[in-house]
Order: structure tokens, then sequence, then C-alpha cells
């Protein structure tokens, strides 16, 4: 390992040749300086950048200028990359998260890592950080390549333990001293509560795992669950944040019926709204960090007991077409994620349960639910997905369920005025086989509505 005063004595046209392709580390843990000084150097040409949700200050990457030296792989979107992939000067890069290490390792190959890190330890083992995902198969890709491996040493980096590096395979380390991407969460508002109430009630008891993000629902999942009173629940999940943190502090997991018997929460991204949460994270033994092709294992997700997977959506349609990355056909507004991994693995977990939360309508009071999902869009979840759905209306469960009776189920979970227009399309078309048949007592099969808690 060579220390270098700056990120320029190594982010340089000497050492990032043409033809390079580069795997950065994303999220809480983008190298921002390493990339900053990626952006400006003019003479880096001809690269390629992949990466997963890069966070930070780091707009200039995705200039347009940049963007004609740099060829961006984005596998998922965040604000900076937004624009630059629905303008067509990035790529979108379509991927499980459970998928992106061995895509690493077998097709995407890259010959340069920039990472962050934290460390060392009383061993020599750099801390990977706030973000595994795939960064340790790129790591091991590029030792593999004769490639380069840089390493930026951020001072508020937490040494999140799991998921290390031995110094010897770091060629570069520079030292920095910047806060971390933060991602504030507003508190729930009424539609959140009412979601997180019913997820709690009817899906969450003793003993469960669980999976889901960060955001209002979240957070509204968590109050649920700690004003119940549930127990030793265990914690498998792609991404941490604070609601889960509260968990923890709680008392209300313990992991011990995880099918690893670990004491500890595992997740392969951690994400923090304040500061705070990252100092919590530093070297705390009750959360390990592990790669997306651990955590996010259709197969380790199924064995799992009652393992309940909460994951978000942008719509879903009468099918049951449910669709998270995209606004239209080729809008991307954010990515595949590990969506899917979470919501089949949940599935074949013995009583466990695969749930899309959403709010009924935007903020701007554009419903969500609608008759079909727009033309060429990428679902996240197809229509014989076992998935259940929940609003602020009520949660339906299409277990059981044919067609027409998922369609009239699906649209009581729409706010009322788009709830008697879908109904409307639904009766009137001939194509439903019977479909009034699917209520009884004016309740639609499948559905639990709000009111029943």
């Amino acid at each position: 390992m060579k220390k270098v005063p700056n990120p320029e004595a190594v982010i340089n046209a000497a050492i990032i040749k043409p033809g390079s392709r580069i795997y950065t580390a994303g999220n809480a843990a983008t190298p921002q300086q390493l990339l900053s000084t990626l952006a400006s150097d003019e003479q880096i040409r001809q690269v390629e950048l992949v990466g997963v949700l890069l966070l930070g200050d780091i707009d200039a990457l995705f200039s347009a200028a940049a963007c004609r030296r740099i060829t961006h792989r984005i596998i998922f979107n965040g604000p900076a990359s937004r624009e630059a992939t629905n303008q067509g000067r990035a790529k979108y890069q379509l991927l499980h998260l459970s998928e992106i290490p061995r895509q690493v390792r077998q097709t995407l190959k890259p010959n340069v890592a920039l990472v962050s890190v934290s460390g060392p330890d009383n061993g020599g083992n750099y801390s990977l950080g706030t973000t595994v995902e795939a960064v340790l198969a790129a790591v091991e890709t590029v030792k593999h390549e004769g490639g380069v491996v840089i390493a930026e040493r951020n001072a508020r980096m937490p040494f999140v333990l799991g998921c290390t590096i031995p110094g010897e395979v770091i060629d570069y380390l520079v030292d920095t001293d910047y806060p971390l991407p933060v991602s504030p969460v507003k508190p729930p508002d009424e539609a959140a509560r009412r979601i997180g109430r019913m997820i709690a009630e009817h899906f969450v008891t003793d003993g469960a795992t669980l999976q889901y993000g960060i955001g209002q629902v979240p957070e509204a999942v968590t109050d649920a669950i700690l004003a119940k009173g549930v127990k030793d629940l265990g914690i498998h999940t792609e991404l941490f944040a604070d609601a889960m943190q509260r968990l923890v502090e709680a008392g209300a997991v313990t992991n011990r019926h995880t099918f690893t018997h670990a004491n500890f929460a595992m997740s392969s991204i951690f994400l923090s709204g304040a500061p705070e949460g990252y100092d919590w994270l530093d070297y705390n033994s009750s959360v390990q960090s592990r790669p997306c092709d651990f955590t996010n294992n259709i197969l380790n997700i199924a064995r799992q007991p009652r393992m309940v997977a909460i994951n978000g959506a942008i719509g879903v349609d009468l099918h049951g077409n449910i669709w998270a990355d995209s606004l239209q056909a080729r809008k991307i507004y954010s990515g595949v994620g590990g969506q899917a991994d979470f919501l089949r693995g949940a599935a074949l977990s013995q009583g466990g349960v695969p749930i899309i939360a959403l709010k009924a309508t935007t903020a701007n009071g554009t419903s969500k639910i609608v008759d079909k999902c727009p033309a060429g869009i990428t679902t996240t979840a197809i229509a014989a997905d076992q998935v259940v759905i929940v609003t602020e209306y009520g949660a339906f469960d299409p277990r059981g369920l044919a067609f027409s009776e998922r369609a009239v189920a699906i649209a009581h979970l729409a706010e009322p005025q788009t709830r008697s227009q879908l109904l409307k399309e639904i009766y009137d078309s001939p194509e439903w086989h019977h479909p009034a048949e699917a209520l009884k007592d004016g309740v639609p099969k499948g559905v639990i509505p709000f009111e029943a808690i």
C-alpha cells in the first residue's frame, strides 16, 4: 500500500488509462473526492465507470463535459445521475442487486476499484464502511485482473463489522475528512401511519425476520411494531437505516431465530438520516455487513423464518404488475435494486410475506393504482408474483384469487374517486369473468380494509 497526499496523486491519466473500467462504491460510501478528481481531470478519457446509487457532492461527474470522457453504467439512479441517464448521457444497467457481484466477476470485470474504507483494525484489516454491495467482488476482480485498488479513508467513515479487506490489497490510500451523505426522512403522515399499522397488525409477529428500507412508511412500520410490542425479531436486509436502528435500541431485535443463529442484524448497505447514525455503527457488534449476493440471495432469504419483506413502488395496475424504477418506459427514476430478490425470497420463506407498501396517490394527488401499467415500462414484480399490496385503504392478499377477483380487490386499494372509476371500467368490460362475484358483504375477496383494525 502506498499512501498518497491527495487524490490528484493517484487519479490521473498515468494510472487511469484509456480503456479502464472502474467500479466505484456508492451510497454513503461514495468516494466523493476521488470521483470529483476523476470528473475534473480532462486528461482521463475513454474510461467506463460502474456504480450503484452514487451520493454526495459529485454533480460534476455527470456534466455533459465529463460524460464525453467517461461512459457511465448506472445500476441504480440517484439525484446526481438521474438527468444524465434520462438524457442519454449515461447508460442504465438493469440488474437485480443479488446479481451484481456475479456480473462484476464474470462480465463487467473492472480493472480499477475506487472504494471507501475505515481502519485499520488491530489485524491490519480495513472495513468497507457503510457500503459493501458488490465492492468486495470488485476488489477481488481488480486484483485478479492485475488492476489497481484506490481507497479513500474518510475520518468520518464508521468501521462497520463484517466485510473487511487486508491492507495489502489496497494499492493507494488517500486520507480525507468530510461529512457522509445523509438521507433525512420526514415524520410519517397519516397515510403512512395507516399503512404501518396495517402491516404490523396483520403481518409482523414474534420471531419474524424483517427487510425494509428508508422513508415514511418504514418509520411508520417501526412505530407500529414498537407499539404492538413484537419481540425476538431478526433483521436480514439490503439496506439498514434509522428505522431499524430504533428497533435494535428498543430491544425488539435478537436475531435468535434467523437461519444463521447470529446475534447481529445483517445488511449490505447502511444509510442514516444524520451523522449520529453513522457514529452508532462504528464497531457496533449488533450489526454486520455482507455482500449483496449474500443478503439478497433468494435462497438465503427463503431460509429466514417468517420473512417479512416490505418494499415501495411507483405504481400498481389491476393485474398486479408493480413498477418501482421507472416513471415512464424510458424515464428511469431509481433502479431495479433488490426488490424482486426479497419479494420472491419472502414468498418462499416458511410463514413469510412479500409486501409492497405505497400510498394510494402521489403528492399531487395522482393515483398510483391504475388500470394498466404504462406501455413499455419495466416491472419489478409481475402479476404472477404473489405479493401482498398495502395502501392506507387496506391490504390485499392475492393468494388463491383469480384474475378478476384480484382486479376488484386492487381497485379497492385506490382513493375513493379513483376506486369508483376503476370498478366501473372492470364491471363494464366483457373481459373480466363475473367480477361482481368478488364482492361479499361489500368487501372484496382477499382485502382487509383499514377499518378492520
